[in-house]
């Protein structure tokens, strides 16, 4: 990644994990599902006039706008009304993570592998150490409700999953707009009219701030960010940056509000961030095998050979696939000229013979890829569908 996408993944996720400590702010001056309703329909308004016109189907809109602002914030807001300290409940929300493999396996058919379950194993661990010391030291009511709240994001990522929005920001934009009626009216059935009525005639500039907050801030511009970084990188390069927000967490919560992290709390932590990593991220030691396969003796040949085989296209296409390539793994441009002879029609790639009078027009130099074996290099560095050789040659992903 350029030095400046790292510094906006960290900014996002600094910016995600003090956000805990916002709602503790919020949750001073509003009831917790008024606040979650506000926070959604700022976030919404005027934004949804904006963003254009969804792009994925309506269902996936009201599935996710359900699950993720219905039931995980409104479940999460209450349990840190509760009790459930900012700084623990940026770092149980991690087991979404473990929630999300789980529902993915049952609904999408993905199955977990060992190293998948032993994170998942590991995490769960962390999350029974957070609850003895949670239990001992407050309402463990409000840790269940996060736990809960843990497993409606897992059912979120995998509606998301499902719904593939090519646009991160127009997606949660609208998504926002769908918890705010649900919202305000298990707000007046369960709170009452006159504390919501209350929370608003006493609005100030700390209540004011909070819904900017997290309706702008996290919501708007975090996932807009976000979705950007997805789309520019691989998803495996992205996704692992999500492990500092319960650093920034628990660190905003013990320097802002003072709470406490105990010893238990420490190794809840780690186990759940090991447990989390060990459940997304990416095998490496398989991708760095995938790189060293072309370095197989033969290998390449073969594969030349079978493509060659297999291939019916003309001499010009296979020198337009050449000229696709990009310029480090075709070496230094050569002068362009222009030659009436055609290449030899009994060789199904470039001809290797050079012209008496100059060096042949599109052919690749002997360092460069074999011919016919290369595909177009369309896909970006790191994706799962580009060539091991393309593009990803000393390469961190």
């Amino acid at each position: 990644m350029r030095p400046v996408h790292i510094a906006l993944a960290v900014l996002v996720t600094a910016l995600w994990g003090v956000n805990f400590v916002v709602i503790e702010v919020g949750l001073d001056h509003f009831p917790p599902l008024l606040f979650c309703a506000l926070r959604f329909l700022v976030a919404a308004l005027p934004a949804v006039f904006l963003v254009g016109p969804p792009r994925v189907a309506w269902r996936w809109i009201l599935g996710v706008g359900l699950a993720l602002g219905v039931a995980k914030f409104g479940l999460l807001f209450i349990g840190m009304h509760e009790g459930m300290p900012a700084g623990l409940s940026s770092l149980v929300l991690q087991i979404q993570a473990v929630f999300t493999a789980l529902f993915a396996a049952v609904v999408l058919g993905e199955r977990p592998g060992r190293r998948r379950l032993l994170g998942m194993a590991v995490a769960l661990a962390g999350i029974a150490v957070a609850a003895v010391d949670e239990g001992t030291s407050g309402p463990l009511i409000g840790f269940v409700l996060v736990v809960a709240a843990a497993a409606f994001w897992g059912v979120s990522n995998v509606l998301t999953r499902k719904a593939a929005p090519p646009d991160a920001l127009n997606f949660m934009v609208w998504v926002s707009l769908v918890p705010v009626l649900p919202l305000l009216g298990l707000s007046l059935m369960f709170e009452g009219a006159r504390p919501d009525l209350d929370a608003l005639s006493r609005l100030d500039w700390a209540g004011v701030g909070a819904i900017v907050y997290v309706a702008w801030v996290t919501t708007v511009f975090g996932f807009g960010v976000w979705g950007f970084l997805l789309r520019t990188y691989d998803a495996s390069t992205v996704a692992p940056f999500s492990l500092l927000v319960p650093v920034f967490g628990m660190s905003s919560a013990a320097l802002v509000l003072g709470e406490g992290i105990s010893a238990p709390r420490w190794l809840a932590a780690a186990l759940l961030v090991g447990g989390v990593a060990l459940t997304s991220l990416p095998r490496m030691r398989l991708r760095r095998e995938a790189r060293r396969r072309p370095e197989v003796p033969g290998a390449g040949a073969k594969r030349s050979a079978g493509s060659a085989a297999r291939s019916g296209r003309s001499s010009a296409a296979v020198s337009w696939l050449v000229a696709q390539f990009p310029a480090p793994l075709r070496g230094a441009p050569k002068p362009h000229r222009t030659s009436s002879r055609p290449l030899r029609p009994d060789v199904p790639g470039v001809d290797s013979r050079p012209e008496p009078d100059g060096p042949e027009s599109g052919s690749p130099e002997p360092g460069g890829p074999e011919s016919g074996s290369p595909e177009p290099s369309g896909s970006e560095p790191g994706s799962a569908g580009a060539p091991a050789w393309s593009g990803r040659v000393g390469q961190q992903t």
